[in-house]
């Protein structure tokens, strides 16, 4: 066996692609689940013929041009444009905060102008020149009370942690706006896979060359690898290395499946939930991916999926890293063991500890096939 590639999630998948397509080297890529996607699988409810995705929603998204030509390969996109709402004390307002979150939450009426005006002078009371965390910087960017009534809670919820003890860099990931513009996203290219993101990945390892192992554990053959091989792992590190540097904190979900005799349950994909009353962090609607699907959008029913934030335990799956000071030294210390570890490369957001969109994920495979699997060729 050339290489190994431990995950068939979206980096993995991408990098299995470039080894077997431009390398012309065969490839075997496992994963513990039964499926390939990783977290970004979706496949049809049976008995609503429902596009779920079944580890949370996941909507592409770049301006990317060498992601967004290379990913559109493999899948046609749909021109799903995401929007989100949040409920907060019983009332339901556009999310990321825009003009109109503002004006509804002040009971105002701002033009664009008047709206930055009179935030200037919220945040002014309690700014902090250098924000340290993500309280502070939150709090820079929009004043005190949006701050308390839309973010506070819902990140505590998510995250189990003060928001004063996480970094500023998770809250750079909202977009803010005074205007009523109310896509979450601002990316170029955005949609969702037309025939799903199982499709688009069967697509990404439809290749002689590779070979596909599910259920397969890496230290049920770990032993078995020959001294060449090259593995890929997109897995933990802390795990890899049995912990010797002691453990990673990641954060795990938990969700709650429903199939509801109603054609629409909520109106929209996703509903956050700000009050930290309420234990689920939102609450995914998927037929709202897919209204061109007309008889599953149609139907007198629809699934939905209530998700819970919580702390990840040894067993559990791993989702998010925290990406605090404390782990991210100690995540130095396993990158180091794995740089100097003959044949060994980690990727994806596991193995490279980072909180990643897709298309960063994309990129970042593509990126280190050019610049760490090309050379290893070329040398051999």
């Amino acid at each position: 066996m050339h290489y190994l590639i431990v995950g068939a999630g979206l980096w993995g998948s991408v990098m299995a692609n470039r080894i077997a397509s431009v390398l012309n080297q065969p490839v075997t890529v496992i994963d513990k689940r039964d499926h390939i996607g990783g977290n970004c699988h979706s496949a049809l409810d049976d008995e609503t013929g429902i596009e779920c995705h079944r580890y949370g929603s996941h909507i592409f998204h770049t301006s990317l041009p060498q992601v967004w030509e290379y990913i559109s390969r493999f899948s046609e996109f749909t021109s799903y444009q995401h929007k989100v709402f949040i409920s907060c004390k019983g009332r339901v307002y556009t999310m990321p905060i825009n003009l109109s979150t503002i004006n509804a939450f002040y009971g105002k009426n701002f033009r664009p102008a008047e709206a930055a005006a009179f935030l200037k002078e919220e945040i002014a009371r309690d700014a902090v020149a250098e924000p340290a965390n993500l309280e502070e910087k939150a709090v820079s960017l929009i004043g005190r009370p949006l701050y308390d009534a839309f973010i506070r809670g819902y990140t505590h919820k998510q995250w189990e942690h003060d928001p004063r003890e996480l970094p500023a860099s998770i809250i750079s990931r909202l977009p803010f706006r005074t205007t009523y513009n109310a896509n979450y996203f601002n990316d170029v290219w955005q949609g969702v896979p037309r025939d799903g993101y199982f499709s688009l990945f069967q697509k990404l390892l439809d290749d002689p060359r590779i070979t596909v192992r599910l259920n397969c554990d890496y230290e049920s053959i770990r032993a078995q690898l020959s001294s060449d091989c090259m593995v890929i792992y997109t897995g933990m590190p802390d795990q890899l290395f049995n912990y010797k540097y002691g453990e990673l904190e990641w954060r795990s979900l938990r969700f709650e499946w429903e199939t509801l005799p109603v054609q629409d349950y909520q109106g929209t994909t996703v509903m956050n939930y700000a009050d930290v009353e309420i234990p689920f962090t939102r609450i995914h609607e998927f037929k709202h991916y897919h209204p061109e699907r007309q008889e599953p959008f149609a139907l007198n029913k629809t699934v939905i999926c209530r998700e819970y934030s919580r702390t990840y335990a040894r067993g559990d799956e791993a989702y998010y890293p925290v990406n605090n000071a404390r782990n991210n030294e100690l995540y130095a210390r396993y990158a180091a063991e794995a740089d100097k570890t003959p044949n060994l490369i980690l990727g994806g957001r596991l193995g490279a500890y980072r909180y990643w969109d897709m298309d960063k994920a994309v990129a970042d495979a593509l990126h280190v096939f050019e610049t760490k699997i090309c050379p290893r060729e070329n040398r051999s």
